[in-house]
């Protein structure tokens, strides 16, 4: 049966366990200078409807760094559901390349493509979820403060929160969620994390909950493509929810953000070059985290 990643819950605990250790192992030998071609004369097709820096670059850096091949295809490229129907280009890429990673506006548009598709389909970022971001989340997390440490979540209930809180509640995270109230986690992927055994603390408090954080996580207030920013920006500023050394206050808490980072707007400058930062290992772990994922995903273990 062929296995797709739509979003980390798609994993077990185990299988999650399995892809950080991979993904710790290969990061291990870049640093040594060596690289096992676990995917050697493997094709990567990536589908991109949305712009990317850190997607792109770490999957097609990966599939080099495993032997492999990676095909960019942009929205001028395939025109993705407008030539043709989505199941047919998900049966064409699957008689021509290994594994396809899309990068969607829509999760339904994964959903239809993964239904038709014969190859391992990974969800590259959706509206709805960013489960490779998470991957990435949790190696630097396990590298750092570790998973028995408590994590605490400021902002927007996007599609990167909803991604980590499912990843928190597969490892074991002490998980505490701080967003405006009209902002906050669908609560279908409060139900799933709670299925999973973790619902995160819940609070719309930003003071209290960064106060005993070891590791405190950050994103945009608007993100690509949404509408009504000026108001949903006057909810986050007015409730305090910009991550700033005031609002950590004595905390030695360390300061996530998958980027791109809107300096003093979700974060402030000063914040993101200091040393509780580890915005850049994060970035670089999306890479070693994705070539766990593939490697798992396309059997290479």
């Amino acid at each position: 049966m062929t296995r797709h990643f739509t979003d980390i819950d798609d994993l077990s605990a185990g299988e999650l366990a399995t892809v950080l250790d991979t993904a710790s192992e290969l990061k291990s030998q870049v640093r040594r200078g060596e690289r096992e071609s676990l995917l050697e004369r493997q094709t990567l097709g990536m589908v991109f409807e949305k712009p990317s820096t850190r997607t792109r670059i770490s999957f097609e850096t990966g599939m080099t760094q495993l032997g492999g091949h990676a095909i960019f295809l942009g929205p001028d490229d395939i025109g993705l559901g407008e030539r043709e129907p989505l199941k047919d280009t998900a049966r064409t890429l699957s008689g021509y390349v290994d594994c396809a990673m899309v990068r969607l506006f829509d999760h339904e548009d994964l959903e239809t493509l993964t239904a038709h598709a014969t190859i391992p389909i990974v969800n590259g970022l959706t509206d709805d979820a960013h489960p490779c971001q998470t991957l990435a989340d949790l190696l630097t997390i396990r590298e750092t403060v570790g998973f028995d440490s408590r994590v605490t979540w400021v902002g927007d209930g996007n599609n990167v929160a909803q991604s980590f809180v499912l990843g928190c509640a597969l490892a074991g995270i002490d998980l505490t969620v701080v967003t405006p109230n009209d902002y906050g986690i669908d609560g279908s992927v409060l139900e799933r994390a709670a299925e999973l055994g973790a619902r995160p603390t819940v609070t719309n408090d930003p003071t209290a909950a960064v106060a005993d954080a070891d590791a405190v996580y950050t994103d945009v207030w608007v993100s690509m493509g949404e509408e009504g920013g000026d108001e949903k920006r006057a909810a986050f500023e007015e409730g305090g929810f910009q991550l700033n050394e005031q609002l950590l206050g004595e905390t030695d808490a360390r300061v996530l953000h998958c980027l791109p980072a809107h300096r003093g707007e979700e974060i402030t400058d000063e914040v993101l070059e200091s040393d509780r930062t580890l915005v850049w290992r994060q970035a670089e772990n999306r890479l070693h985290a994705q070539k766990g994922l593939l490697a798992v995903l396309c059997g290479a273990l």
